[in-house]
């Protein structure tokens, strides 16, 4: 199913593009004057997208791009996108030509772009993840008495981590102040909105929107009182509780949504296969050292990258088609 691009996209890549140089190298023509494949370019650039504070994303991934310089004997540089769109953009753009990309974005860099979705993420040996409701108002969502786990509490059953769970309990939202990300994140947006609809919620004026940047600033929404729900990954929380030792107290998880596939990495296709081939087993033996497992834990709680199933990101463009984000 093709579902045609995000109306935002456009906008919201011109955020990239003002940071990022172009690292294409234009082709020649051979002696029968026609045109030669293009050189593959001296640097890439490597697209993340903000799921926690974006000023320190770039400094955490550093490890990360020192990494791929070394293997493939390029530079590679990190760069933050404003959102989720302008990383696909960037990628489609040749502003970027590896991309740590959510589930959709991924499906929308391959459909749109040809980007070649290589790997997808593990997360303790899940390659699934929902999204979750998390609110500091128990008393209103919650059925039953939050139950503790390792610090954090949870009830209506999510502690158990079954998908769906707790979602009789988003009725309750109508009219509530909520921690909401862009349209293009699939937990922050895309899979809570999809259930409170299904769940007969006016998804346009049922309740005030807060609108937040990453899935950590949503749980710090939460946290603070500006909202009294918000949606992000499981389990989010975890992003703050350095600095706030606290958040699995005052923001308690009470509903799960369906399963999301993982998100992952795609490489340009204007890349070589070799060059391709080389990203891809470079990340994928990267993910399986002590020290690459604990730097992309740092980066987006990754346990490690495995070979990816792109049919899997389906499912996720068919929600972003039922909420009308085409």
């Amino acid at each position: 199913m093709r579902i045609t691009r995000l109306r935002l996209a456009a906008v919201a890549a011109t955020a990239l593009a003002a940071t990022v140089a172009l690292a294409g190298c234009s082709g020649s023509s051979d002696a029968s004057g026609s045109a030669a494949p293009a050189a593959d370019p001296t640097s890439l650039v490597l697209a993340l997208v903000p799921s926690q504070d974006q000023a320190g994303l770039v400094d955490t991934a550093k490890p990360l791009t020192d990494m791929l310089s070394s293997e493939l004997g390029i530079p590679v540089t990190g760069v933050v996108s404003k959102d989720y769109q302008a990383a696909v953009e960037a990628m489609g753009a040749d502003q970027a030509q590896i991309g740590f990309l959510p589930s959709l974005q991924l499906w929308q860099a391959s459909d749109r772009y040809g980007a070649k979705v290589v790997l997808q993420t593990e997360r303790n040996g899940a390659i699934t993840y929902p999204a979750q409701f998390m609110t500091n108002n128990p008393s209103k969502y919650c059925s039953d008495t939050p139950v503790d786990k390792d610090g954090m509490l949870y009830c209506n059953g999510t502690d158990k981590l079954a998908t769906p769970s707790g979602l009789d309990a988003i009725t309750k939202i109508a009219g509530a102040k909520v921690a909401v990300l862009g349209p293009g994140s699939p937990a922050g947006y895309i899979y809570p909105m999809l259930a409170l609809k299904e769940k007969g919620i006016d998804i346009d004026n049922g309740f005030q929107k807060i609108p937040v940047t990453a899935n950590d600033a949503s749980v710090m929404a939460v946290y603070k009182g500006d909202a009294e729900v918000g949606f992000s990954f499981w389990d989010a929380r975890t992003l703050v509780k350095k600095d706030t030792p606290d958040v699995g107290q005052k923001v308690v998880v009470f509903a799960l949504s369906d399963p999301i596939p993982n998100d992952g990495v795609a490489v340009s296709s204007k890349l070589s296969p070799a060059l391709q081939d080389k990203i891809t087993q470079a990340l994928e033996s990267y993910s399986n050292t002590d020290e690459g497992s604990k730097v992309l834990q740092s980066i987006y709680s990754i346990t490690k990258l495995a070979p990816a199933n792109p049919a899997s990101l389906d499912v996720v463009a068919r929600a972003a088609q039922q909420l009308g984000l085409q």
